[in-house]
């Protein structure tokens, strides 16, 4: 793998995951946090800060490293580390949600808000994706890139998919078996 862009579009803790390719970490600095927030905006409540601390870095990576582990072990049917659950339920008590109502002009609306500082709210939002895909049946279904070099993981919504990207390794992979078959010596 060697694209540094990160992978988007799998469910939002796979992506948070997936931030940790072959190829280095992309979260090493609160402007690679910053940036691949503003990537994932959409799917993240709340606006992107101008400015991201070390403090907020810090509590991603955590909900990033424990997100990896139970992954590991959920998606094989195993059963998670206790360190790992317990690391992911506390990173959302550490910026509860709550359905605030509001009145948008017209009707009463529901918002959901957390209380904490950006990051805190982001590693709890990130932590709470993490407990849905844990806790959803198809997590079994997930799988790592079947290219050599990468180690990304994806969710597969046809069951003959093999690489995290077409684009990126199934394409890299395909070239290299047409390599291999018609090597010349």
């Amino acid at each position: 793998m060697t694209d540094p862009a990160p992978l988007t579009g799998e469910p939002l803790a796979l992506d948070l995951v997936n931030t940790h390719p072959t190829t280095g970490d992309l979260l090493t600095t609160p402007d690679g946090l910053r940036a691949w927030w503003v990537l994932e905006a959409a799917r993240i409540p709340g606006e992107v800060p101008r400015e991201v601390t070390a403090a907020d870095l810090g509590a991603v990576l955590a909900v990033r490293e424990h997100t990896a582990r139970a992954l590991d072990h959920v998606r094989r049917g195993e059963r998670p580390p206790a360190e790992d659950i317990e690391a992911l339920n506390e990173a959302q008590r550490a910026a509860p949600a709550i359905s605030e109502l509001v009145w948008d002009g017209t009707a009463v609306a529901v918002t959901r808000r957390r209380s904490g500082s950006p990051g805190l709210r982001l590693a709890a939002g990130l932590a709470e994706a993490a407990a849905e895909l844990l806790a959803d049946p198809g997590v079994e279904k997930i799988r790592k890139c079947e290219a050599d070099d990468c180690v990304m993981l994806f969710l597969p919504a046809n069951p003959r998919r093999r690489w995290c990207s077409a684009a990126r390794c199934g394409n890299r992979m395909r070239v290299a078996r047409h390599y291999r078959r018609h090597k010349i010596g």
